[in-house]
């Protein structure tokens, strides 16, 4: 069944412009999504409390790098960090009115947090994650897109194919995986308010899962139990909580020379393999707290490892 956003209190035009990683250090991550992964600088440099690096893969979709910067004028990230560790901090929504966002997310029974319209560049407003399905959401109206020179330091080179055939094509960013308690609940504020449209969706193993989509290449995967359960892998990541983010899914070429990847085992993980074919996975703790999924472009995984 394919839907379209809902009438009422839905924003409206919005799209999902990137996902926020936060890490004690962006050299803790650029390696993995710039040599292994082929992510391109886009923008950033040093804020107050935090500096961003928003880094774009071949379908522009884009990671913000996010890590703590001139703390002693706001520590919000390294208090982040120090409760969390690294991994996922927020999901950013641009809106082209976010006086009118905030209405309609008020009328949706939201109460927005951190408004912000001091800056006439850059608007912003949150949703709790106590309200928002166990994630940070910020609504943003932008003025005008940034971009800016990557430092020195930011990687320049990229991996190579196994069979000596020049650089690996870079990587597209295809979704965000987000296990939550309430699939409908989730429903609601993504594709509800924030007007998101069902793509695809389906039930496999216990679990359920629907794929939302936006005007722009990054998309959602909403992942719950099938049926009302306290055990089962939705149950075992959320840990009472009502939402959590699970991994991000890139479409790879060659991605078993990725290094650290592996076969998938999570249930979870193995919904996005196709036709049954076979999934690889990053742990969480070998990408600074935030699991990524890999398949296939075009169903080829790649030379197994030992004819490398």
């Amino acid at each position: 069944m394919l839907t379209e956003p809902t009438e009422g209190s839905a924003i409206g035009v919005t799209d999902l412009d990137h996902i926020a990683h936060a890490v004690p250090r962006w050299q803790d991550i650029w390696h993995r999504y710039a040599t292994d992964l082929g992510a391109e600088w886009s923008s950033g440099g040093p804020g107050p409390g935090f500096a961003p690096a928003q880094l774009r893969f071949a379908n522009a979709a884009r990671v913000e790098v996010l890590m703590p910067w001139d703390v002693a004028v706001n520590d919000f990230l390294s208090r982040f960090l120090a409760a969390n560790g690294p991994g996922p901090h927020h999901l950013t929504f641009k809106v082209p009115d976010l006086a009118d966002a905030i209405e309609r997310v008020r009328s949706f029974g939201i109460e927005p947090v951190g408004i912000d319209m001091s800056h006439p560049e850059w608007l912003e407003a949150f949703l709790h994650p106590k309200v928002a399905t166990g994630v940070v959401v910020q609504l943003a109206e932008e003025q005008q897109s940034w971009t800016s020179p990557a430092p020195d330091e930011y990687p320049t080179d990229r991996r190579v194919s196994t069979d000596g055939g020049g650089v690996v094509p870079p990587a597209s960013l295809l979704h965000v995986c987000h296990v939550v308690a309430d699939v409908d609940a989730a429903v609601d504020l993504f594709g509800g308010l924030l007007s998101g449209r069902t793509v695809a969706e389906g039930a496999s193993g216990g679990l359920r899962w629907v794929d939302l989509a936006w005007s722009g290449p990054l998309g959602v995967r909403l992942v719950g139990a099938d049926a009302d359960s306290t055990t089962g892998p939705v149950a075992g990541w959320l840990g009472g909580r009502t939402g959590r983010v699970h991994h991000l899914a890139f479409e790879v070429a060659e991605p078993r020379g990725v290094p650290g990847a592996a076969p998938a085992t999570s249930a979870i993980d193995r919904l996005e393999g196709h036709d049954g074919s076979e999934v690889l996975a990053i742990s969480p703790s070998d990408n600074a707290g935030l699991g990524l999924v890999i398949v296939p472009v075009g169903g080829d995984l790649g030379p197994p490892p030992q004819d490398r």
